[in-house]
């Protein structure tokens, strides 16, 4: 009696089946959505051919299931919400290549203020009151360049003593 057929021998092995390049791309779109690039990388790095990936993936993006717009709206929001700014924004967006106007359209899809986003990220480190004296607001402004705020933004939302 082998070990797999006996009651405490366990399971018994079952073949998987090798995965097609676009099968193994939707389990990536599955789990989050990625732009082309990201998702032809991914795949030649599972060890799939540059061509079979690229087909792969021109395949899903026929069949809707990729979509370079959606994905970038998806990125904006998702780092508007945790406290990115727009020059961040932009520049991962550049990364996952798209072009100039697909950057932009995305951007204009934000309908949030970037002023208040920084003011709000600024509260979250610093409290309501803000920042009280200039070592501390210049932690804050620091915080905020890193994160891609522009001046304007970073100046509207480290100074709580003015008003808009």
């Amino acid at each position: 009696m082998h070990d797999a057929d006996s009651p405490e021998g366990g399971r018994k092995k079952r073949r998987v089946r090798e995965q097609t390049p676009v099968q193994r791309a939707l389990g990536l779109l599955v789990r989050r959505e990625h732009s082309r690039k990201e998702l032809t990388r991914k795949l030649t790095a599972r060890g799939i051919e540059t061509d079979d990936a690229e087909a792969a993936v021109s395949k899903l993006t026929e069949a809707g299931w990729q979509d370079d717009t959606r994905f970038a709206e998806n990125l904006v929001r998702m780092r508007a919400n945790t406290g990115y700014g727009p020059i961040h924004i932009r520049a991962e967006l550049g990364t996952h290549g798209l072009d100039s106007s697909q950057v932009a359209a995305a951007m204009e899809t934000f309908e949030g203020d970037w002023t208040e986003n920084a003011r709000d990220l600024v509260r979250r480190r610093f409290g309501e009151s803000g920042p009280q004296d200039l070592p501390q607001r210049r932690k804050a402004a620091d915080l905020l360049a890193r994160r891609g705020f522009d001046g304007d933004s970073i100046r509207r939302a480290t100074r709580y003593d003015i008003e808009d």
